[in-house]
């Protein structure tokens, strides 16, 4: 029997990043962007919001960029404070990179699994498609998705009876496959 489940954002994820003002280290996307230009050059923000104490800042989207260069797709998203764009940007591994932050998504995702029929078969083929570039360990997918605790996950991985061509212990943001042999 094969089956396709789906790892699906709720909401935008955290931000860890250290606040200037209080010392936190999470904050949430305000969904607001900030455009600056100066005669050709364009710079532009994403705002963020410490919290716990409000605090804004600023992530770089871009910098010191000729306006020519920018497409105006982009540019009307930015005025317009698109939240599809919000949610794209902070998922760019460049954005991540040049502002030094990283994704906090606990409480962010959920497991569509489709309909529960998948615990009458002998052996069952499921298909994991991630939405979004989320970090889960494929265990506890593997555990909710079939209403198993991961001892029992662990312990069909041991017997043979749980496999899959990808590491189940670690984390892992793409899909991927496993069979399950009851």
């Amino acid at each position: 029997m094969l089956k396709n489940w789906a790892v699906v954002p709720t909401c935008l994820p955290l931000i860890r990043r250290r606040c200037h003002a209080c010392a936190s280290e999470r904050f949430r996307a305000s969904g607001k962007f900030r455009v600056n230009a100066h005669h050709k050059i364009l710079d532009a923000w994403l705002l963020v919001l410490c919290t716990d104490c409000g605090e804004t800042a600023k992530l770089a989207v871009l910098e010191r960029v000729n306006v020519r260069s920018v497409r105006p797709e982009l540019l009307d998203r930015l005025h317009d404070n698109d939240p599809g764009l919000t949610a794209e940007l902070l998922q760019d591994p460049l954005l991540q990179h040049r502002n030094r932050i990283d994704l906090d998504w606990d409480n962010a995702w959920r497991l569509d699994t489709g309909e529960p029929d998948h615990l009458d078969y002998e052996v069952i083929d499921v298909s994991v498609r991630f939405a979004a570039r989320i970090p889960v360990r494929p265990e506890r997918l593997i555990a909710e998705g079939c209403g198993l605790s991961r001892a029992e996950v662990e312990r069909l991985t041991t017997e043979g009876k749980l496999v899959s061509a990808v590491r189940l212990s670690g984390k892992i943001s793409g899909d991927f496959t496993f069979t399950l042999k009851r």
